[in-house]
């Protein structure tokens, strides 16, 4: 099942549990919305065309990211024989939605988590089962530790200055 949908004065191919980009939202992270202009609907073979939206259709999506921004486009104009050089850049904010459903029909359960939590959480997962492995190895098997030994460091010696030859006037 998929829907034509216009969003943010763009229109975008969705299905169930797809991510998309979209021009930036007014919308919180977390926060789920609803979007009305459903331009079509396919749904088993069965293609309903609005005339223009479909009535009655909604597509309902859910806020991933809302402070994402697009790359840099450089925008340079000049004149020739003139010395006129313009050079400006841009970037476009999105913000990215999932569809959760499509008139009515729900997608799976997403796996979305926020990228920062899962590494923080398995790495003091996986830090305290080793640190439980290192004594248990340290227990077996005492280990000999060796002094390393530094050398001493002499001073420079001083060598005598150089003697200017006297040069004689002839």
């Amino acid at each position: 099942m998929y829907a034509i949908v216009e969003i943010a004065g763009q229109q975008f191919k969705v299905e169930n549990g797809k991510k998309i980009f979209v021009h930036r939202l007014e919308a919180e992270e977390g926060k789920e919305l609803e979007f009305d202009k459903v331009l079509l609907i396919e749904d088993e073979g069965k293609i309903t065309v609005g005339e223009p939206t479909v009535k009655g259709a909604v597509v309902g999506a859910r806020v991933l990211d809302d402070k994402i921004r697009g790359e840099k486009v450089i925008v340079f104009k000049k004149k020739r024989k003139k010395g006129y050089r313009v050079k400006n850049g841009h970037r476009q904010n999105f913000t990215e939605i999932e569809i959760i459903s499509i008139n009515g029909v729900n997608a799976p359960k997403s796996n979305y988590v926020k990228k920062d939590k899962p590494e923080v959480v398995a790495a003091e997962e996986t830090a305290k089962p080793k640190k439980a492995a290192k004594k248990a190895v340290a227990e077996e098997a005492p280990v000999k530790k060796t002094a390393k030994k530094v050398a001493e460091k002499k001073p420079a010696e001083k060598k005598p200055a150089a003697k200017k030859a006297a040069k004689s006037k002839e």
